[in-house]
């Protein structure tokens, strides 16, 4: 164990999520982080602290036996942070626990290992009453209400919306969740994989299309039935595949709404018809990239909201796995066997 520096916080890890950033890092290292521990949709208890008298974001006490979750790190020298402070999520020294390489200073920086220190002016919050499951989805729930923020800034969203989710991953059912969270019932889940628009409809999907059995040209048919002829109001790609990103413009309306969720990667390039598919149709188009530490806050209510309307966020988790058999945890994952996957050091 090591000594902590003041301000830090030894964390006993209690439970992470595979997120799809750290398969692409398993598989092929696309960041150039090696040597690295990945985790970042994790959670742990405070275990010491390295100086008295810390308290997380929201300025509340922490203390031994405290349950903790991590936000962005933002360097305090960074230009674009000073210059655009509301849009730190853009910063190019953004950093989040789980994808730091290790450092003669700080080793095991990620949420897979059985204990993880919490450098100083780093962002955390206590959320004690909140099980394991709970706070492992904390994180991408963050990602969904950030998508959630930058969708409404098109003006193009209120409780009457139609709205296309197209992918039903983990990151596209969290988002069925926060619509539905935020009163927008007339949703409509998209995907390919039968499993997982049973668990969109459970999230609060009102009609869940599979593509593989209807086809492009049948969700796109599907979709104008179920919005009066029109398409849909608004629409979120969270797939990561260049062919969604391209197809989902038939989906929407002329004068309706897109946030691009999904590429958190660089996946490839997609071709799209700018006359058809933007011009004529006056699509607004917003993206979507990470989160902020104040949308941590807005996510945690909004998962504890979600459970007392009867939403069971909780069995997204769906998967279990001891650190000792993380290798099954990620090939399980890359098989999209079930819908997230945790990893669980004790």
């Amino acid at each position: 164990m090591p000594s902590l520096l003041p301000g830090e916080l030894l964390v006993k890890v209690e439970g992470c999520g595979i997120c799809g950033t750290d398969v692409h890092e398993y598989k092929r290292d696309p960041f150039k982080l090696i040597p690295v521990v990945l985790g970042h949709e994790g959670t742990g208890e405070i275990v010491a602290l390295g100086s008295p008298g810390l308290k997380d974001f929201e300025g509340r006490p922490l203390a031994a036996g405290d349950k903790i979750v991590t936000s962005v790190l933002v360097p305090a020298d960074c230009p674009f942070t000073h210059a655009f402070p509301a849009r730190a999520n853009l910063s190019d020294g953004l950093g989040v626990y789980g994808l730091f390489p290790d450092s003669e200073s700080h080793h095991l920086n990620g949420f897979f290992a059985t204990h993880l220190v919490v450098r100083a002016d780093s962002t955390v919050f206590q959320v004690n009453g909140m099980s394991v499951k709970e706070r492992i989805l904390i994180e991408p729930f963050a990602v969904t209400v950030h998508a959630l923020q930058r969708a409404k800034t098109t003006g193009l969203l209120d409780f009457a919306s139609t709205v296309v989710v197209q992918g039903c991953g983990p990151i596209g059912l969290m988002m069925i969740a926060t619509l539905r969270a935020h009163g927008i019932s007339k949703i409509i889940a998209v995907d390919s994989v039968e499993q997982r628009l049973v668990m969109a409809r459970r999230m609060g999907a009102a009609t869940a299309l599979n593509v593989a059995a209807l086809g492009a040209e049948g969700v796109a048919a599907a979709v104008r039935a179920t919005s009066g002829g029109f398409g849909a109001d608004f629409a979120f790609q969270c797939t990561g595949v260049p062919a969604a990103a391209a197809s989902i413009f038939k989906l929407i309306r002329r004068g309706g709404g897109l946030c691009e969720v999904g590429f958190f990667m660089d996946n490839g390039t997609c071709s799209i018809n700018p006359h058809e598919d933007l011009c004529k149709k006056e699509i607004t188009l917003v993206g979507s990239w990470v989160y902020t530490a104040q949308e941590y806050p807005v996510a945690i209510a909004m998962l504890r909201h979600l459970k007392t309307i009867g939403v069971p966020v909780e069995d997204l988790v769906t998967h279990e796995f001891p650190l000792d058999r993380i290798t099954d945890a990620f090939e399980a994952n890359i098989a999209l066997e079930g819908i997230k996957i945790a990893v669980l050091p004790a």
